[in-house]
């Protein structure tokens, strides 16, 4: 239900040099340049003098290791100049205003420095200038307001300063994309964007914005992305507030980042009739005042950061058709109300922390056709009124705690197409009337405790749409379920006398019968458990089961050119199954290796039953044989495009390039988002699960660097309930060192006990890496010195000396605005004080998961509100 936003992509002239999805990273060309217009060059340093090149248009060096400076004398006749991507340093220089017929100019990923120059003004045939990812300082370049052709202008993650001109939208009236991202710019929103109409994407977030964003804005109808986060913009009453409903204009408006806490005062557009604020970052409770939208027909708060209950109130929308609230931390038990609402046809809560037993009142709403509720809490039996919804389409209560039997009442939903009761506690038998259910497409009763003959009609007959392993009391059914038989003694015996020696020998041939079924079932279950599982087993009910063949071709043969990398038991590929849109990476496991079909094991076990947002999800298995006749094992996952965050750190290190910029926000929130997903893995309701592995490789980022655990082969999975002690009862013997060293908690390494302990120091090292930005590998940890130790005797009085200088300098320039100075200095020693908390040398002295995620969760909302 959650509608993920996707930029779709026209053809402009500011277009031409974006990459899709974020407009303002330059693309290479899609042909290869003409060699008689364009020079290339491979590493090194670039042309010193070009001026004599009087017959040159185009000059592409993206991409290559150029460093040195921008050349001062550029050729007369020069259009366009790319030098995007390199390691160029220096300054712009002035003479840059020679070159003038330049129309684009992108010299973005590079090294930077200074001021723009006033020069940049006689460039008036301009129409593309991107500047961003340097180190460029200063105020807003009054130059660029004289650049009136200008369709794309990005000066996004630079140091640049100062408000934006107030006249900004009426001397760049031409403006189709516009970043000034990830700078220090303050003051109000010019109001002027407005006159900008052609602007299809606006992007000013993680600036110190202040004011209200001018309703006028509603007027830019061609706008296709505005992100605004990450500002200390307000909106305190309903006028404030217009720009929302203003933004009813921009019919083509797929992205909207807002970042703040939902005012009551929305509850004010009593003609609102849809209210979507998806896939933002909104924090705090869910206004009750949004019962008071009366018209209101979709409702879709899914994926943001809402907590507390879900008001009891929103039973009132009598209008409702659509509820999505999926993919937040909410808590508590679900709203009764919600299902007495006639209208009501979609609902989604899943993926928080609901708990207690699902309301018999489902079954009031009789029009439901969706019901989503997988990965909460919920518990107790599934209610049998559920029956009574004769329009139900989708089912999804797979990862709860529900109990008891299967709803007979289920065999009476005859719309039916999806029923996934996965990853529960489930007993009893399966009702053979679900077999009547002629829609039924996929049956999910993956992993619960049922028993008893499998009915052999309607959809059971379908192996590949009915997953019913993990259920050790099931047998019989369709033969190509591959269960064992039932065992079925004849009523002959109860009914008729027999002879004393049939008395006798029966009971006695039916024991060894017995005997040797079980012996047989054991050793049939032994060699083919795998196979017979993970052969078919999909973690998400609507990814494609996949054979060796369809991965084979989905990595061009396992290419080596298509990995991506390498592990102790595993290589991972890149790859995209026919059946999936999008890029997936193959994870196949080294099965000569000793360890890895333990590691296959342990990656499934840990991964079955959970579900968070910052976790790397895994979308299938295979379990088959190989091209050489061999066992073949491998897990399909979401692709991750932002690699793995050593990369993000130290990418650059071995070249002797400078390290990407990381921003204290972005700091702030990577390690938030590992600590929710470790907090969740040590604390969800089937038990705690160690990763014992957590390392930065094993963080890897997406595009809009939200982190994601991945990397489960080392973890240990203690399926039983947390007692109150935090590291009494999730502790389990070690036989063996594993982990990574310099990571490994001093108890793990020493051959002690295994538990959650060891997550949270390896966290503590990783969080205190992130911000101090020094390698385990580095030379000064030597000698029995550690980085918990090395922060420990520095914090406080030393801390500024220690953090990565990026991050002493992005506080430097806070310079005009001491209380923000304050603020970042304060935040940082927070976080590096919960990092010495986690890394304490004895287990017990260490904070949980759940304290460190909530301490750094008011960390950064302190900073950002500051």
């Amino acid at each position: 239900m959650a509608r993920e936003p996707d930029v779709p992509q026209k053809s402009s002239p500011a277009d031409e040099h974006f990459h899709r999805g974020d407009p303002l990273v330059p693309r290479p060309p899609s042909s290869p340049p003409d060699p008689l217009r364009e020079q290339q060059h491979s590493a090194g340093q670039h042309p010193t003098s070009l001026a004599n090149c009087s017959s040159l248009k185009v000059l592409w060096l993206n991409n290559n290791g150029l460093d040195g400076q921008i050349p001062a004398d550029l050729p007369p006749n020069l259009q366009q100049l790319q030098l995007s991507t390199n390691d160029i340093g220096g300054t712009i220089p002035p003479s840059i205003a020679n070159a003038t017929a330049l129309r684009k100019l992108s010299c973005a990923f590079n090294r930077i420095e200074g001021r723009i120059p006033d020069e940049l003004a006689e460039l008036g045939g301009l129409e593309i200038l991107y500047l961003g990812s340097n180190l460029l300082a200063g105020m807003f370049p009054p130059a660029i307001l004289n650049l009136s052709s200008l369709t794309g202008l990005g000066l996004n993650t630079n140091m640049l300063s100062g408000e934006v001109p107030s006249d900004l939208g009426n001397s760049l009236p031409n403006l189709q994309i516009l970043s000034l991202a990830q700078n220090l710019f303050h003051g109000k929103l010019p109001h002027s964007f407005v006159n900008a109409s052609s602007l299809r994407v606006l992007d000013i977030s993680t600036n110190n914005f202040t004011g209200v964003v001018p309703s006028s804005i509603g007027r830019l109808s061609k706008l296709v992305k505005l992100n605004i986060e990450t500002n200390k913009v307000q909106a305190r009453n309903k006028q404030e507030w217009d720009f929302v409903s203003s933004l009813a204009n921009c019919t083509e408006l797929q992205g909207l980042s807002l970042a703040s806490v939902v005012p009551h005062w929305l509850g004010a557009f009593k003609f609102l009739q849809k209210l979507s604020l998806s896939t933002n970052m909104f924090t705090g409770n869910i206004p009750s005042s949004l019962s008071n939208l009366s018209q209101l027909i979709e409702l879709l708060l899914d994926t943001n950061q809402f907590i507390g209950h879900i008001p009891i109130s929103l039973g009132n929308l009598q209008s409702l058709e659509t509820l999505s609230v999926s993919s937040n931390k909410l808590h508590g038990r679900v709203p009764e109300g919600i299902f007495s609402i006639s209208t009501i046809r979609e609902i989604g809560l899943s993926s928080n922390n609901l708990d207690g037993q699902l309301p018999a009142e489902v079954g009031n709403a009789k029009q439901l056709v969706i019901l989503l509720l997988s990965a909460n809490k919920l518990s107790g039996d599934i209610p049998s009124t559920m029956g009574a919804c004769k329009s139900l389409e989708d089912i999804e209560l797979d990862s709860n705690i529900f109990s008891g039997n299967i709803p007979v009442s289920f065999g009476n939903l005859f719309g039916l197409k999806v029923l996934n009761l996965s990853y529960n506690n489930l007993t009893g038998s399966v009702p053979a009337s679900i077999g009547n259910l002629q829609h039924l497409e996929q049956l999910d009763l993956l992993f619960n405790h049922l028993e008893g003959k499998v009915p052999v009609h309607g959809i059971f007959k379908n192996a590949t749409a009915t997953h019913i392993d993990g259920n050790q009391g099931l047998c019989g059914g369709a033969s190509n379920l591959h269960l064992p038989s039932c065992s079925v003694m004849s009523s002959y015996l109860s009914k008729h006398r027999l002879p004393v020696i049939l008395k006798v020998a029966i009971p006695l041939a039916c024991m060894l019968s017995l005997l040797a079924t079980v012996i047989f079932v054991q050793l049939w279950r032994r060699k083919n458990r795998m196979r017979s599982s993970m052969s078919s087993l999909s973690f998400d009910s609507k990814s494609p089961q996949v054979s060796y063949k369809d991965l084979a071709r989905a990595t061009d043969g396992f290419s080596v050119s298509n990995l991506i990398g390498t592990g102790r038991y595993s290589s991972v590929y890149r790859g995209k199954i026919l059946q999936e849109e999008n890029v997936v990476a193959v994870k196949v496991f080294c099965l000569e290796v000793r360890g890895a079909q333990r590691s296959f094991i342990a990656e499934c076990n840990a991964l079955r039953n959970v579900r968070h947002r910052n976790l790397v999800r895994i979308l299938t298995a295979c379990s088959s044989i190989g091209s050489s006749g061999n066992d073949f094992k491998a897990l399909v996952y979401e692709f991750m495009p932002g690699g793995d965050l050593h990369n993000l750190l130290y990418s650059t290190e071995d070249n002797g390039s400078s390290l990407k910029q990381v921003s204290l926000a972005q700091r702030l929130s990577i390690v938030v988002d590992i600590a929710d997903a470790m907090a969740y893995l040590h604390h969800n309701h089937h038990g705690s699960i160690v990763h014992c592995d957590l390392k930065p490789s094993n963080i890897l980022l997406d595009n809009d660097m939200v982190a994601h655990v991945g990397d489960f082969g080392l973890a240990r999975l203690q399926v039983y309930p947390m007692s109150s002690s935090f590291y009494g009862s999730t502790s389990v013997s070690s036989l063996a060192i594993r982990g990574t060293i310099g990571y490994v908690a001093p108890e793990y390494g020493a051959g002690g006990q295994v538990s959650t302990a060891v997550d949270v120091y390896s966290f503590g090292v990783i969080l205190l890496e992130i911000f101090i930005r020094k390698s385990l590998t580095n030379g000064m940890f030597k000698d029995g010195l550690i980085i918990a130790k090395f922060a420990e005797v520095n914090i406080p009085n030393k801390m500024m000396q220690i953090v990565d200088p990026q991050l002493v300098q992005e506080l430097d320039l806070c310079e005009e605005a001491p209380s923000a100075e304050d603020n970042g200095v304060h935040c940082l020693l927070s976080v590096l004080n919960v990092g010495l908390c986690c890394t304490k040398s004895t287990p017990s002295e260490r904070i949980s998961m759940d304290e460190v995620s909530g301490r750094l969760h008011r960390i950064r909302d302190a900073y950002i509100g500051g």
